[in-house]
């Protein structure tokens, strides 16, 4: 096992990847120069900055037997190939009657944190969360990049790989042995007994940080990640919230029909889960408006930690 960062274990998920299995390649508008110097010209496809044509040449080269990995860079430039991800990726499958498998990775970073201003720090998972027939991922930790990664590469189906912009230099340890992180299973980062956090990507660490905090104040926080927003493993996070009998949420992206809508939701909806609640469900999101240039006012519209702590506080006095 060796100590990696977030950004390294994806390349290292993906080359790993390469060399099991000859069918997978990458496109990409910025290539990797170590997977171009191992895998050559023809498997590490750098692109022009084409993003609908290398988007629709995957969904093709999908079911024609080959495994594409998408690598958009920031979520943003994904936006410009909506047509062949929301008409075709998602429904081909299903519009072939099952004929064919259509098996694309694709991978954007999401998140601020970078100082790139409105169009390149979204967290828009949300909005691909509606799209039936996507599978969507978000690693929070080096291991579960490397092993969520591999999984979705694996996958007979469209995955969406969302990575955090901030994680990308967080280190940690990483198996050298194979291995993969299942689809659809969330992680309890941290047990408690008080309330419930549940945390996506970067925020993990953020309430994993408010957890200590409150640790001294003598209030038990257990910390469960999602780590796959669909499928969504709402017996997890479901159990958590029977245990503690509070919940909160924390999302970098906006609240309004955001994934923490979708989670407090799961939890609420179930009448064994909401029977157990003693105070109100919370959430601690982004402000809902276009995330700043500036550094300063950037930091104000995020969640961090001083908040979550706050809303874990607010929760326990309810």
């Amino acid at each position: 096992m060796g100590t990696i960062t977030y950004a390294a274990a994806g390349t290292a998920a993906l080359a790993e990847e390469m060399r099991r299995d000859p069918t997978v390649f990458e496109f990409c508008t910025d290539a990797t120069e170590s997977l171009l110097d191992e895998f050559g010209p023809t498997r590490i496809r750098t692109t022009p900055i084409t993003e609908n044509t290398f988007t629709g040449m995957a969904v093709g080269a999908a079911g024609s037997g080959y495994r594409p990995v998408v690598n958009w860079r920031q979520v943003t430039f994904g936006f410009v190939a909506m047509d062949p991800i929301v008409n075709q990726a998602c429904k081909i499958h299903y519009m072939f009657g099952g004929q064919q498998k259509f098996p694309i990775t694709f991978r954007a970073a999401v998140g601020g944190g970078t100082k790139l201003a409105a169009q390149h720090s979204q967290s828009p998972y949300s909005m691909f969360m509606n799209l039936t027939g996507l599978k969507i991922i978000l690693p929070s930790t080096p291991y579960d990049m490397k092993g969520l990664l591999k999984a979705a590469i694996r996958d007979d189906n469209p995955v969406m790989s969302f990575e955090s912009n901030r994680l990308m230099g967080l280190e940690g340890d990483v198996p050298d042995d194979d291995y993969t992180v299942p689809i659809g299973k969330a992680d309890v980062k941290r047990e408690g007994t008080d309330i419930t956090v549940v945390a996506i990507a970067w925020m993990v660490q953020e309430a994993l940080a408010a957890a200590e905090t409150l640790d001294k104040e003598g209030v038990s926080v257990e910390v469960v990640d999602p780590r796959t927003l669909v499928p969504m493993d709402s017996e997890t996070i479901r159990a958590s919230v029977r245990k503690t009998g509070r919940l909160l949420v924390a999302d970098e992206a906006g609240p309004t029909a955001g994934a923490s809508a979708e989670i407090i939701s799961l939890a609420t909806e179930d009448p064994e889960t909401f029977k157990t609640l003693r105070a109100p469900v919370s959430r601690v999101c982004a402000l809902d408006a276009p995330i700043p240039y500036s550094p300063v006012l950037e930091d104000h519209v995020f969640p961090n930690r001083d908040r979550i702590a706050d809303g874990i506080r607010a929760a326990m006095s309810a």
